[in-house]
């Protein structure tokens, strides 16, 4: 059962779900992009008969683009090291919430991840600290719900090694998680917010869990924090001295990767998009991105 006549609309169809899985594996929306181009270029290398004895091209497609992102990730802790201050995953908008010119021309990539718990900030930056196999192994089985079979093509491993590398990665996971409802996080948000507006460092104490963590990712492109903020007290200092050199500055609540966030921008333009992990009612982590590059799913126009 070969695919003879797979047509040229199958093949592209799977373009959604290959970003999906590339961008959970890398945490950035242009590398994602990168690698699906990638899978695709091989696909359509392949000689006629050699395509037509894949029984499967969208199995193929993926195991191949995931290949291509665990050979990035390899390569991204060395460039993470010459890295300008702290890296962060590129934050996901919800266009829905915001109004833009027609939706003429190719889909943006960012468009096409779907909006879950799997790309939110918090699970994003647990992802990181996996390692490449850990990663790979943890997406591919407990988000899209490979087999391990398959996903042992990808690892050149066998599949005990990947179920053994997926509970691994599944146990940093579990440390990390505290769910919090969507109307709970929304309202300690827009708390945030108002206290940020009126420079109210007390409230902003009062929102913050004394041990938070705020971490900022400017890439060297934009002024910004090098190095983690700790402390409720600092954090809240902090925002409000932003808040005093940058007038003009407006504060939009936005879904940030599927989840409530701050959206900061001055004359239209998108400045700093900021995530936040709550638990207890209070806030625990910040991550604030802040450079342009990262941003540029968040352009008006898209």
């Amino acid at each position: 059962m070969g695919t003879v006549g797979t047509s040229t609309d199958e093949i592209a169809g799977e373009r959604r779900q290959l970003i999906n899985v590339a961008y959970r594996l890398l945490g950035s929306v242009t590398e994602a992009e990168d690698a699906v181009q990638d899978a695709y270029a091989r696909w359509y290398g392949l000689p006629r008969s050699r395509q037509e004895e894949i029984l499967s091209p969208g199995a193929w497609l993926t195991t191949v683009t995931s290949r291509i992102c665990l050979d990035l990730l390899g390569s991204a802790r060395a460039r993470r090291e010459r890295y300008v201050g702290a890296w962060l995953p590129e934050p996901l908008p919800d266009r829905t919430e915001w109004d833009h010119a027609g939706d003429a021309g190719p889909a943006d990539p960012a468009d096409q991840i779907v909006l879950d718990e799997s790309v939110a900030m918090a699970f994003l930056v647990v992802l990181e600290s996996m390692t490449a196999a850990e990663r790979v192994a943890f997406v591919l089985h407990d988000v899209f719900r490979y087999p391990f079979a398959e996903i042992a093509e990808v690892l050149g491993r066998t599949s005990a090694a990947c179920k053994q590398l997926a509970a691994s990665a599944r146990r940093r996971v579990s440390v990390a998680r505290a769910p919090v409802t969507a109307t709970g996080r929304a309202d300690v948000v827009r708390r945030v917010k108002e206290a940020w507006e009126s420079k109210d460092i007390a409230a902003l104490v009062g929102l913050l869990d004394p041990a938070a963590v705020m971490t900022a990712d400017g890439g060297g492109m934009v002024g910004t924090v090098l190095r983690p903020v700790e402390g409720g007290a600092r954090i809240a200092q902090y925002m409000v001295a932003i808040a005093d050199k940058a007038p003009g500055l407006e504060l939009l609540e936005r879904s940030v990767n599927g989840v409530p966030g701050l959206v900061a921008q001055r004359a239209g333009v998108v400045m700093t998009v900021a995530s936040f992990d709550i638990s207890d009612g209070r806030v625990t982590r910040i991550w604030a991105v802040r450079n342009p590059e990262k941003l540029r799913p968040w352009a008006p126009e898209g």
